[in-house]
Protein backbone atom coordinates (compact mmCIF):
# COMPACT_ATOMS: atom_id res chain seq x y z
CA UNK A 1 0.00 0.00 0.00
CA UNK A 2 1.06 3.41 -0.92
CA UNK A 3 1.45 6.45 1.13
CA UNK A 4 0.36 10.10 1.33
CA UNK A 5 2.45 13.53 1.12
CA UNK A 6 0.26 15.90 2.84
CA UNK A 7 1.61 19.73 1.93
CA UNK A 8 -0.11 22.48 3.85
CA UNK A 9 0.89 26.29 4.19
CA UNK A 10 0.56 26.43 7.83
CA UNK A 11 1.63 23.42 9.89
CA UNK A 12 -1.97 22.58 10.84
CA UNK A 13 -1.90 22.97 14.62
CA UNK A 14 -2.15 24.61 17.01
CA UNK A 15 -6.16 24.33 15.61
CA UNK A 16 -7.22 28.08 16.42
CA UNK A 17 -8.11 29.37 12.95
CA UNK A 18 -10.00 28.65 10.22
CA UNK A 19 -8.16 27.42 7.99
CA UNK A 20 -5.89 25.06 10.50
CA UNK A 21 -9.30 23.47 11.71
CA UNK A 22 -9.54 22.07 8.44
CA UNK A 23 -6.07 20.96 7.89
CA UNK A 24 -5.92 19.41 11.57
CA UNK A 25 -8.84 17.33 11.23
CA UNK A 26 -7.83 16.15 7.45
CA UNK A 27 -4.52 15.20 8.46
CA UNK A 28 -5.82 13.39 11.52
CA UNK A 29 -8.74 11.58 9.19
CA UNK A 30 -5.94 10.64 6.73
CA UNK A 31 -3.40 9.12 10.05
CA UNK A 32 -6.19 6.90 10.61
CA UNK A 33 -6.30 5.44 6.72
CA UNK A 34 -2.34 5.47 6.23
CA UNK A 35 1.13 6.62 6.65
CA UNK A 36 1.25 10.62 6.44
CA UNK A 37 4.12 12.45 4.96
CA UNK A 38 3.46 16.47 6.34
CA UNK A 39 5.02 19.08 4.46
CA UNK A 40 4.33 22.23 6.15
CA UNK A 41 5.13 26.17 7.00
CA UNK A 42 5.98 27.62 10.72
CA UNK A 43 6.08 31.14 11.34
CA UNK A 44 5.66 31.83 15.40
CA UNK A 45 6.49 30.67 18.08
CA UNK A 46 3.04 29.20 18.75
CA UNK A 47 3.56 27.61 15.46
CA UNK A 48 6.85 25.62 16.56
CA UNK A 49 5.63 25.02 19.91
CA UNK A 50 3.24 22.91 18.63
CA UNK A 51 5.44 20.38 16.68
CA UNK A 52 4.75 17.47 19.12
CA UNK A 53 1.53 17.48 17.95
CA UNK A 54 2.45 17.49 14.34
CA UNK A 55 4.79 14.42 15.07
CA UNK A 56 1.58 12.68 16.85
CA UNK A 57 0.06 12.19 13.26
CA UNK A 58 2.85 12.39 10.94
CA UNK A 59 5.05 9.29 10.04
CA UNK A 60 7.56 11.86 9.08
CA UNK A 61 7.31 15.85 8.60
CA UNK A 62 9.74 18.37 7.78
CA UNK A 63 8.43 21.92 9.48
CA UNK A 64 10.23 24.76 7.76
CA UNK A 65 10.24 28.72 8.72
CA UNK A 66 8.44 30.88 6.48
CA UNK A 67 10.62 34.02 6.52
CA UNK A 68 9.79 35.82 3.23
CA UNK A 69 7.62 39.03 4.61
CA UNK A 70 4.73 39.92 2.16
CA UNK A 71 6.36 43.43 1.17
CA UNK A 72 9.61 41.06 -0.35
CA UNK A 73 7.22 38.25 -1.40
CA UNK A 74 5.70 41.29 -2.99
CA UNK A 75 8.28 42.79 -4.86
CA UNK A 76 9.73 39.37 -5.81
CA UNK A 77 6.06 38.32 -7.44
CA UNK A 78 6.18 41.70 -9.18
CA UNK A 79 9.69 40.69 -11.49
CA UNK A 80 8.78 37.05 -11.66
CA UNK A 81 5.18 37.29 -12.75
CA UNK A 82 3.49 35.69 -10.17
CA UNK A 83 0.74 35.67 -7.24
CA UNK A 84 2.32 37.28 -4.29
CA UNK A 85 0.39 34.09 -2.68
CA UNK A 86 2.14 31.75 -4.05
CA UNK A 87 5.74 33.53 -3.48
CA UNK A 88 4.80 34.20 0.13
CA UNK A 89 5.04 30.12 0.92
CA UNK A 90 8.02 29.50 -1.73
CA UNK A 91 10.70 28.04 0.53
CA UNK A 92 13.80 26.16 -0.65
CA UNK A 93 13.86 23.95 2.32
CA UNK A 94 10.76 22.89 1.83
CA UNK A 95 11.13 22.14 -1.41
CA UNK A 96 13.77 19.79 -1.21
CA UNK A 97 12.12 17.51 1.51
CA UNK A 98 9.57 16.82 -0.38
CA UNK A 99 11.64 15.92 -3.56
CA UNK A 100 13.63 13.27 -1.17
CA UNK A 101 10.51 12.23 0.11
CA UNK A 102 9.01 11.21 -2.89
CA UNK A 103 12.46 9.96 -3.96
CA UNK A 104 12.64 7.33 -0.47
CA UNK A 105 9.01 7.00 0.20
CA UNK A 106 6.02 4.84 -1.77
CA UNK A 107 4.29 7.80 -2.17
CA UNK A 108 1.28 7.05 -4.68
CA UNK A 109 -0.84 10.16 -3.26
CA UNK A 110 0.00 14.10 -2.95
CA UNK A 111 -2.48 16.10 -0.60
CA UNK A 112 -2.46 19.45 -1.13
CA UNK A 113 -4.21 21.94 1.36
CA UNK A 114 -4.54 25.29 -0.29
CA UNK A 115 -3.64 26.94 -3.46
CA UNK A 116 -0.44 27.75 -2.38
CA UNK A 117 0.97 24.65 -2.01
CA UNK A 118 0.41 23.29 -5.34
CA UNK A 119 3.41 25.11 -6.56
CA UNK A 120 5.34 21.94 -4.72
CA UNK A 121 3.83 19.48 -7.12
CA UNK A 122 7.24 17.83 -9.12
CA UNK A 123 5.71 18.18 -12.87
CA UNK A 124 6.83 14.79 -13.44
CA UNK A 125 4.93 13.22 -10.62
CA UNK A 126 2.83 10.29 -12.00
CA UNK A 127 1.16 9.56 -8.67
CA UNK A 128 -2.51 10.66 -7.71
CA UNK A 129 -3.24 14.28 -6.60
CA UNK A 130 -5.67 15.80 -4.61
CA UNK A 131 -6.02 19.35 -3.97
CA UNK A 132 -8.36 21.26 -1.42
CA UNK A 133 -8.50 24.59 -2.50
CA UNK A 134 -11.01 25.12 0.42
CA UNK A 135 -12.24 28.18 -1.35
CA UNK A 136 -11.72 30.41 -4.48
CA UNK A 137 -8.86 32.63 -3.44
CA UNK A 138 -9.10 34.28 -6.55
CA UNK A 139 -13.03 35.72 -6.39
CA UNK A 140 -12.04 36.52 -3.06
CA UNK A 141 -9.21 39.05 -4.55
CA UNK A 142 -11.43 40.46 -7.24
CA UNK A 143 -14.14 41.04 -4.52
CA UNK A 144 -11.52 42.64 -2.36
CA UNK A 145 -10.36 44.73 -5.46
CA UNK A 146 -14.04 45.67 -6.26
CA UNK A 147 -14.50 47.20 -2.70
CA UNK A 148 -10.92 48.60 -2.76
CA UNK A 149 -9.37 52.06 -4.00
CA UNK A 150 -5.94 53.11 -4.69
CA UNK A 151 -2.90 51.05 -5.48
CA UNK A 152 -4.22 48.39 -3.11
CA UNK A 153 -7.16 47.32 -5.19
CA UNK A 154 -5.29 47.11 -8.22
CA UNK A 155 -2.82 44.52 -6.13
CA UNK A 156 -5.78 42.59 -5.02
CA UNK A 157 -6.92 42.97 -9.00
CA UNK A 158 -3.80 41.41 -10.22
CA UNK A 159 -3.35 38.66 -7.36
CA UNK A 160 -7.17 37.71 -8.79
CA UNK A 161 -6.31 37.50 -12.13
CA UNK A 162 -2.59 35.56 -11.86
CA UNK A 163 -4.29 33.15 -9.12
CA UNK A 164 -7.08 32.51 -11.64
CA UNK A 165 -4.65 30.99 -13.93
CA UNK A 166 -3.24 29.06 -11.00
CA UNK A 167 -6.60 27.14 -9.93
CA UNK A 168 -7.48 26.38 -13.69
CA UNK A 169 -4.01 24.73 -14.12
CA UNK A 170 -4.37 23.37 -10.62
CA UNK A 171 -7.83 21.65 -11.25
CA UNK A 172 -6.08 20.18 -14.78
CA UNK A 173 -3.12 19.21 -12.88
CA UNK A 174 -5.97 17.23 -10.01
CA UNK A 175 -7.55 13.99 -10.17
CA UNK A 176 -9.86 15.89 -7.22
CA UNK A 177 -10.48 19.46 -6.43
CA UNK A 178 -12.22 19.83 -3.38
CA UNK A 179 -14.17 23.02 -2.31
CA UNK A 180 -16.13 23.39 1.18
CA UNK A 181 -19.25 24.56 -0.02
CA UNK A 182 -21.38 23.71 -3.13
CA UNK A 183 -21.60 27.76 -3.87
CA UNK A 184 -18.01 27.75 -4.04
CA UNK A 185 -17.82 24.30 -6.29
CA UNK A 186 -19.93 26.01 -8.37
CA UNK A 187 -18.25 29.27 -8.54
CA UNK A 188 -15.10 27.43 -9.24
CA UNK A 189 -16.71 25.26 -11.94
CA UNK A 190 -17.90 28.62 -13.75
CA UNK A 191 -14.36 30.06 -13.16
CA UNK A 192 -12.55 27.50 -15.19
CA UNK A 193 -14.62 27.02 -17.97
CA UNK A 194 -14.27 24.09 -20.38
CA UNK A 195 -11.29 22.93 -18.34
CA UNK A 196 -12.06 18.89 -17.85
CA UNK A 197 -12.04 18.43 -13.85
CA UNK A 198 -13.17 16.60 -11.24
CA UNK A 199 -14.72 19.11 -8.62
CA UNK A 200 -15.85 18.01 -5.28
CA UNK A 201 -17.35 19.79 -1.84
CA UNK A 202 -16.01 18.12 1.42
CA UNK A 203 -17.96 20.29 3.89
CA UNK A 204 -16.27 21.94 7.28
CA UNK A 205 -17.22 19.80 10.62
CA UNK A 206 -17.40 21.11 14.52
CA UNK A 207 -15.53 19.48 17.25
CA UNK A 208 -19.11 19.32 19.15
CA UNK A 209 -16.95 17.65 22.74
CA UNK A 210 -15.21 20.18 22.57
CA UNK A 211 -17.80 23.23 21.88
CA UNK A 212 -19.92 21.48 24.26
CA UNK A 213 -21.92 24.75 26.50
CA UNK A 214 -21.88 21.63 29.52
CA UNK A 215 -17.97 22.01 29.10
CA UNK A 216 -17.18 26.23 29.75
CA UNK A 217 -18.39 28.53 32.39
CA UNK A 218 -19.01 32.05 31.07
CA UNK A 219 -15.88 34.31 30.98
CA UNK A 220 -15.88 36.89 34.31
CA UNK A 221 -16.46 39.81 31.74
CA UNK A 222 -19.58 38.74 30.26
CA UNK A 223 -21.20 37.87 33.55
CA UNK A 224 -23.67 40.79 35.24
CA UNK A 225 -22.49 44.39 34.72
CA UNK A 226 -22.97 46.05 31.48
CA UNK A 227 -24.78 43.85 29.12
CA UNK A 228 -26.45 42.37 26.84
CA UNK A 229 -22.89 40.63 25.30
CA UNK A 230 -22.96 40.28 21.74
CA UNK A 231 -19.56 38.19 20.39
CA UNK A 232 -17.94 38.11 17.27
CA UNK A 233 -14.82 35.82 16.68
CA UNK A 234 -12.18 35.12 14.42
CA UNK A 235 -8.67 36.17 13.03
CA UNK A 236 -8.77 39.91 13.20
CA UNK A 237 -6.40 40.82 10.77
CA UNK A 238 -8.53 38.84 8.16
CA UNK A 239 -9.75 41.73 6.06
CA UNK A 240 -13.44 40.09 5.96
CA UNK A 241 -13.57 39.55 10.13
CA UNK A 242 -12.35 43.18 10.24
CA UNK A 243 -14.78 44.31 7.92
CA UNK A 244 -17.54 43.13 9.95
CA UNK A 245 -16.62 44.06 13.80
CA UNK A 246 -15.93 47.66 12.29
CA UNK A 247 -19.78 47.22 10.99
CA UNK A 248 -20.89 45.92 13.71
CA UNK A 249 -19.24 49.28 16.07
CA UNK A 250 -19.82 51.37 13.64
CA UNK A 251 -23.85 50.59 11.78
CA UNK A 252 -24.81 48.30 14.01
CA UNK A 253 -24.46 48.46 17.93
CA UNK A 254 -25.98 52.38 17.91
CA UNK A 255 -29.08 50.55 16.92
CA UNK A 256 -29.02 47.53 19.18
CA UNK A 257 -27.48 50.84 21.93
CA UNK A 258 -30.94 52.51 20.97
CA UNK A 259 -33.03 49.55 22.69
CA UNK A 260 -29.93 48.24 25.14
CA UNK A 261 -27.92 51.14 26.51
CA UNK A 262 -25.58 48.91 27.96
CA UNK A 263 -25.17 46.33 25.43
CA UNK A 264 -21.41 45.09 24.71
CA UNK A 265 -20.22 44.18 21.87
CA UNK A 266 -16.77 41.65 21.99
CA UNK A 267 -14.10 41.53 19.54
CA UNK A 268 -12.72 38.14 20.52
CA UNK A 269 -9.81 37.04 17.99
CA UNK A 270 -6.09 37.30 17.57
CA UNK A 271 -4.14 40.10 15.82
CA UNK A 272 -6.40 42.68 15.85
CA UNK A 273 -5.56 45.20 13.18
CA UNK A 274 -5.11 49.50 14.77
CA UNK A 275 -8.08 49.89 13.09
CA UNK A 276 -10.27 47.81 15.46
CA UNK A 277 -7.75 47.79 19.08
CA UNK A 278 -8.32 52.00 18.59
CA UNK A 279 -11.76 51.16 19.35
CA UNK A 280 -11.24 49.21 22.42
CA UNK A 281 -12.90 51.26 25.06
CA UNK A 282 -15.38 53.38 23.16
CA UNK A 283 -18.85 53.01 24.86
CA UNK A 284 -20.27 49.27 24.24
CA UNK A 285 -16.99 48.06 23.19
CA UNK A 286 -14.28 45.58 24.18
CA UNK A 287 -11.32 44.29 21.51
CA UNK A 288 -9.61 41.30 23.46
CA UNK A 289 -7.56 40.05 20.83
CA UNK A 290 -5.91 36.83 21.77
CA UNK A 291 -7.40 34.89 24.09
CA UNK A 292 -6.53 31.55 25.63
CA UNK A 293 -10.12 29.94 24.72
CA UNK A 294 -13.01 31.82 23.25
CA UNK A 295 -15.39 29.46 23.99
CA UNK A 296 -16.05 31.08 27.74
CA UNK A 297 -16.46 34.44 25.41
CA UNK A 298 -19.31 32.46 23.36
CA UNK A 299 -20.69 30.74 26.80
CA UNK A 300 -21.57 34.12 27.74
CA UNK A 301 -22.73 35.87 24.79
CA UNK A 302 -26.32 36.75 24.87
CA UNK A 303 -25.97 36.68 21.48
CA UNK A 304 -23.18 35.17 18.79
CA UNK A 305 -23.20 37.67 15.64
CA UNK A 306 -21.36 37.18 12.16
CA UNK A 307 -22.09 40.23 9.75
CA UNK A 308 -19.99 39.40 7.04
CA UNK A 309 -19.89 41.08 3.49
CA UNK A 310 -17.31 38.63 2.06
CA UNK A 311 -17.16 34.98 3.47
CA UNK A 312 -15.72 32.08 1.55
CA UNK A 313 -16.56 28.48 2.37
CA UNK A 314 -18.11 27.31 5.75
CA UNK A 315 -17.55 29.91 8.59
CA UNK A 316 -16.23 28.01 11.67
CA UNK A 317 -17.06 31.15 14.43
CA UNK A 318 -20.43 30.59 13.41
CA UNK A 319 -20.41 26.46 13.80
CA UNK A 320 -18.75 27.37 16.75
CA UNK A 321 -21.46 29.09 18.36
CA UNK A 322 -24.09 27.32 17.28
CA UNK A 323 -22.68 24.02 19.17
CA UNK A 324 -22.17 26.35 22.51
CA UNK A 325 -25.57 26.94 22.09
CA UNK A 326 -25.71 30.45 21.69
CA UNK A 327 -28.32 32.30 19.53
CA UNK A 328 -26.24 33.54 16.37
CA UNK A 329 -27.44 36.39 13.65
CA UNK A 330 -25.26 36.03 10.62
CA UNK A 331 -25.50 37.63 7.24
CA UNK A 332 -26.92 35.03 3.69
CA UNK A 333 -22.80 35.19 3.32
CA UNK A 334 -22.05 33.64 6.31
CA UNK A 335 -24.54 30.92 7.11
CA UNK A 336 -23.24 30.08 3.54
CA UNK A 337 -23.05 25.92 3.73
CA UNK A 338 -24.71 25.51 6.76
CA UNK A 339 -27.98 24.69 5.64
CA UNK A 340 -29.40 25.64 8.89
CA UNK A 341 -32.93 26.58 8.94
CA UNK A 342 -33.86 30.71 9.90
CA UNK A 343 -35.52 31.16 12.28
CA UNK A 344 -35.26 27.59 13.47
CA UNK A 345 -31.14 27.25 14.24
CA UNK A 346 -30.00 30.59 13.21
CA UNK A 347 -31.33 34.38 12.44
CA UNK A 348 -30.55 35.56 9.12
CA UNK A 349 -31.06 38.94 7.57
CA UNK A 350 -29.51 40.62 4.53
CA UNK A 351 -28.89 44.42 5.89
CA UNK A 352 -28.19 46.78 8.25
CA UNK A 353 -31.52 47.60 9.48
CA UNK A 354 -32.84 44.29 9.44
CA UNK A 355 -29.70 42.73 11.34
CA UNK A 356 -30.69 45.59 13.82
CA UNK A 357 -34.09 44.71 14.62
CA UNK A 358 -33.34 40.93 14.74
CA UNK A 359 -30.88 41.61 17.39
CA UNK A 360 -32.82 43.38 19.41
CA UNK A 361 -35.66 40.55 19.07
CA UNK A 362 -33.20 37.93 20.26
CA UNK A 363 -31.97 39.77 23.03
CA UNK A 364 -35.88 40.87 23.84
CA UNK A 365 -37.32 37.39 23.45
CA UNK A 366 -35.16 35.04 25.91
CA UNK A 367 -37.29 32.28 25.91
CA UNK A 368 -37.69 32.05 21.99
CA UNK A 369 -33.77 33.08 21.97
CA UNK A 370 -32.94 29.66 23.85
CA UNK A 371 -35.31 28.12 21.86
CA UNK A 372 -33.32 28.45 18.91
CA UNK A 373 -29.56 27.78 20.82
CA UNK A 374 -30.94 24.56 21.85
CA UNK A 375 -32.06 23.71 18.53
CA UNK A 376 -28.32 25.20 16.83
CA UNK A 377 -26.43 23.13 19.13
CA UNK A 378 -28.85 20.22 18.22
CA UNK A 379 -28.74 20.48 14.55
CA UNK A 380 -24.60 21.12 14.15
CA UNK A 381 -24.41 17.52 17.08
CA UNK A 382 -26.49 15.84 14.15
CA UNK A 383 -25.39 17.02 10.87
CA UNK A 384 -21.67 19.19 11.51
CA UNK A 385 -19.86 16.37 12.83
CA UNK A 386 -16.39 16.33 11.86
CA UNK A 387 -16.19 12.46 11.03
CA UNK A 388 -19.32 12.84 9.02
CA UNK A 389 -17.23 15.17 7.21
CA UNK A 390 -14.22 13.67 6.66
CA UNK A 391 -15.69 10.16 5.32
CA UNK A 392 -15.30 10.72 1.35
CA UNK A 393 -11.24 10.94 2.03
CA UNK A 394 -10.78 7.29 1.59
CA UNK A 395 -11.78 7.25 -1.49
CA UNK A 396 -10.62 10.30 -2.85
CA UNK A 397 -6.75 9.11 -1.97
CA UNK A 398 -7.74 5.71 -3.91
CA UNK A 399 -8.20 3.88 -0.46
CA UNK A 400 -11.73 2.80 -0.78
CA UNK A 401 -13.10 0.88 2.44
CA UNK A 402 -9.27 1.10 4.63
CA UNK A 403 -10.31 3.19 7.08
CA UNK A 404 -13.76 1.41 7.83
CA UNK A 405 -11.56 -1.58 8.50
CA UNK A 406 -8.65 0.26 10.56
CA UNK A 407 -11.57 1.94 12.46
CA UNK A 408 -13.03 -1.54 13.54
CA UNK A 409 -10.16 -3.00 14.33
Amino acid sequence: MGEVLFLAHRIPFPADRGDKIRSSQLLKALSKIGPVHVGTLGETEADFAAEPQLARYAASYCLARRSLNLPLAGMKALVRGLPVSLTAFDNSELRAWVAHTLATRPVDCIFVFSGQMGQYIPADYSGRVVIDLCDVDSAKFEAYAHDGRGPRAWIDAREGRLLAVEERRLAQRADATLLITDAEANLFRARIGDVEANVMTVSNGIDTDLFDPKASRPHPALIGGNGPHIVFTGQMDYPPNVAAALRTIDRLLPGIRRGFPSATFHVVGRAPVPALTQRDGEPGVRVWGEVPDVRPFLAGADLAIAPLSIARGVQNKVLEAMAMARPVLVTPEAATGIDAIDGEHIAIEPNDGRLIDRACTLLTDGPAAQRMATAARNFVVEHKGWDAAMAPLADLIGRSGISETRDAA
